[in-house]
């Protein structure tokens, strides 16, 4: 199973979050997840695509008006890559912040 990191950021906009739609996140991470461990190409089917505003970093898609930003950390050793780190979610007004 791949690690991750959860920044502050995401922790606090979490806990924003409504129970619905962190069940529709919880929906979209185990479908990226699986994709990532079978080795599988992101992109528009998994609601993935790159997020140019930050360097590294990709949006997913969760709902229709729901997303998540995150990008590659270092593999931590002992431990099944990838690393994601979780940098924030919410409605499209995380790309105003």
């Amino acid at each position: 199973m791949p690690t991750f990191h959860i920044d502050d950021r995401f922790r606090a906009e979490w806990a924003r979050l409504r129970p619905d739609q962190q069940a529709a996140f919880h929906v979209a991470r185990r479908r990226l997840l699986a994709a990532l461990l079978a080795g599988e190409r992101l992109g528009p089917r998994l609601g993935v695509k790159r997020f140019h505003r930050i360097p590294g970093a990709f949006e997913l898609r969760w709902a229709a008006d729901g997303r998540a930003l995150w990008k590659y950390g270092d593999i931590i050793p002992g431990k099944p890559g990838p690393h994601i780190i979780w940098l924030s979610i919410g409605t499209h007004d995380i790309y105003k912040r």
